[in-house]
């Protein structure tokens, strides 16, 4: 089944109305935070249930209780709840169950079904895939879960209805099937996701592509939310070979919309290309700035299905996936041949991975960029490569592009910024500290604005990457901006730094792009005059070529590994990188910046240091600026002018009324 268009449309517009969900629940994690109904936060000091006899889920208003919690006993939710307490550890996770067991309600199906269970209701359950048995971990690990979570189903509908569990559990596996292949995260201001949401045909026929033309964002709507005017009709319209199960699914459509939540969280498609009449609609499932054996590896996984879309087949492979898995050999006498090369690619993205995972469960930033910085700079340590019949492996050093690279670039600026707050919780008084500090910042900085170089590159080679693009240009300019606002410049300048205005975007409006036009016209829902991508981003890049060469130096100055870069805007390096085979970075025992050393004594006093200090600080907030209004623009493609992230930015750009040297705010 496919989604196609049923007329022109541009880049940038809504391509449905607002689509309530068949099904929706909150992940465990959020069962206490949000309401079970409309995923909205719950008020900070009350939780309203207004019946006491359901203590698992939690409501924001007696309408959305009201309308939620009789489906809560009726579809055996609570009953799973009660189940789960004493049994059945491998379902601890519960939101995928909850979905079904509504979905199994709202549907109506009988415990008895004697259809077949390819598809229900238009919606391919996959079950036939999803329950073979595989020599893949991962997927005997789905196999498991759909077994004991549909048993538990079933065992908690025998519950609700006192019967004895008779061992049959196939219709709850096929309802649970059905929700692995077609349920969506819900993640709303790019928060972590709330929970999961299963949509009618009318979404869940979009299918995937790796070059995707739309996108999709998610609206939430308590009771006390008023009618949004204006709202998109739909545009897409039902497309395959099986004419049958299109009408059936049509027929159903008004039958669906009456059963579903409709308070829940609902999706709205929207192109980020220009689309034709008669073209398929496709949106991405997995992220995109990955190379294609592991998105393929990915898709099979969750999906079992192999992607064959123009960038899948493309032969020879696009650009974008030759840069995502490039190599650089930094060896002359090695074993050359296809095994030991996966093998030590194997042994890299083992390393990488372990070293981001032990930051994000041990909290150990200094530790992380060590480990991060080396294997960037100088490939694997001695000591994981094994020699071979006496012929030394090639050491492979990962290309700047490399998808392990751009992880890397993440989570630096991340622990980067976090090692700082670090440091200033500990020693909040201490001015060397207070200048190591500065030095972490501006480092996390660097990498915020090498990520965002770095995949704007890539992305003018394929712009379905726009969504991904606009995070981390959000991402730089908010880290710049953080940076130039901070008061710790008071510890690298000797003396108070004069006042510096860093708040107002009128007072630094650049009249060479038209960038703050066309935020102001997105912010008040006006027409802006000189739009078009294009068109903004050849500004855009003219404006950030000129400003990031007056930063940069600074923004690296005593790291090592970041020197490496020369811009990170200009692309000529990366293209002279490409035409010399080796990556030459020398290896430097500390080639983090967790020192001070970079600030001298000539740079830290006198008049002439501060008037240098604030001409760096208005660079830093101009470049920031520039950044975090193109990634707004791009995000107001994927997501509208009026997302949450409009507002954001308008928060972060004119925030602070006045910004002194003795601001309060350092960091985000």
């Amino acid at each position: 089944m496919e989604m196609r268009m049923s007329e022109d449309t541009e880049m940038g517009l809504d391509l449905t109305p607002p689509l309530p969900p068949l099904a929706s629940s909150l992940h465990d994690s959020h069962l206490r935070s949000h309401c079970s109904a409309c995923f909205s936060p719950l008020p900070p000091t009350v939780l309203v249930n207004t019946n006491p006899s359901s203590s698992f889920l939690c409501y924001c208003s007696p309408p959305c209780s009201a309308s939620d919690s009789p489906l809560h006993f009726s579809s055996a939710e609570h009953h799973l709840f009660l189940l789960l307490r004493h049994s059945h550890p491998s379902t601890a996770h519960s939101s995928d169950l909850r979905a079904a067991l509504r979905l199994l309600h709202i549907l109506h199906l009988p415990p008895l079904h004697t259809q077949p269970l390819h598809r229900i209701c238009g919606l391919l359950t996959n079950l036939h895939h999803l329950i073979s048995p595989s020599h893949n971990s991962e997927s005997d690990e789905t196999l498991t879960r759909i077994r004991d979570g549909g048993k538990a189903m079933a065992i908690a509908r025998c519950m609700r209805d006192g019967t004895e569990f008779s061992g049959d559990s196939k219709l709850e596996e096929a309802l649970l099937c059905l929700v692995l292949t077609n349920a969506v995260e819900v993640q709303v201001n790019g928060g972590s996701a709330l929970g999961i949401a299963v949509y009618d045909w009318c979404f869940s026929w979009i299918n995937h592509s790796c070059s995707p033309n739309a996108c999709y964002r998610f609206l939430l709507r308590s009771p006390e939310t008023p009618q949004f005017s204006g709202e998109s009709r739909l545009q897409i319209i039902p497309g395959g070979n099986d004419e049958i199960e299109i009408q059936n699914a049509v027929r159903s459509k008004s039958e669906s919309i009456e059963g579903c939540n409709v308070h829940g969280p609902r999706i709205i498609v929207r192109s980020i290309k220009a689309i034709k009449k008669g073209e398929e609609v496709w949106v991405a499932y997995i992220d995109l700035l990955q190379p294609k054996e592991i998105r393929h590896a990915e898709l099979w996984v969750k999906y079992r299905f192999s992607c064959c879309c123009n960038r899948c087949n493309a032969s020879p492979p696009t650009y974008v996936d030759l840069v995502l898995q490039e190599t650089l050999a930094h060896s002359l006498n090695h074993i050359d041949d296809n095994m030991c090369r996966e093998e030590e690619i194997r042994k890299l993205t083992d390393y990488v991975d372990d070293a981001i995972a032990d930051y994000l469960s041990v909290g150990n930033p200094e530790a992380c960029c060590g480990k991060l910085e080396n294997v960037l700079a100088q490939g694997l340590p001695d000591e994981q490569l094994e020699p071979i019949e006496g012929k030394s492996r090639a050491n492979f050093k990962l290309h700047p592009l490399h998808h392990l690279s751009l992880a890397a670039y993440t989570t630096l600026a991340s622990a980067y910024r976090v090692h700082a707050s670090q440091l200033l919780d500990l020693h909040s008084e201490m001015d060397g500290d207070e200048l190591e500090a500065l030095s972490l910042i501006k480092t996390s900085a660097a990498y915020s604005l090498l990520l965002a170089g770095a995949t704007h590159h890539i992305f003018l080679s394929d712009s379905s990457l726009i969504a991904s693009i606009a995070n981390f240009w959000m991402s730089a300019g908010e880290s710049l901006l953080s940076l130039a606002r901070s008061s710790l410049w008071n510890s690298f300048v000797k003396g108070r730094l004069p006042f510096i205005n860093l708040s107002s975007l009128q007072s630094h409006k650049c009249y060479e792009c038209s960038l703050a036009d066309e935020f102001e016209a997105n912010f008040f829902g006006s027409q802006a005059h000189n739009g078009g991508l294009e068109n903004i981003s050849k500004q855009f890049l003219n404006c950030v070529s000129s400003i990031t060469p007056k930063v940069w130096s600074f923004l690296i100055k005593g790291h090592h590994l970041c020197k490496k870069f020369k811009d990170p805007i200009d692309s000529n390096w990366l293209q002279k990188m490409e035409t010399s085979k080796i990556w030459d970075f020398q290896a430097h025992s500390g080639c983090t910046a967790m020192d001070s050393s970079s600030w001298d004594e000539e740079s830290t006093g006198g008049y002439e240091a501060q008037r240098d200090t604030n001409q760096e600080r208005k660079n830093l907030f101009k470049l920031g600026i520039h950044c975090l209004l193109y990634g707004g623009f791009l995000s107001s493609i994927c997501y509208g002018p009026s997302s949450y992230l409009t507002r954001y930015i308008r928060n972060l750009v004119d925030g602070e009324e006045s910004l002194t040297g003795n601001s309060s705010h350092e960091m985000d």
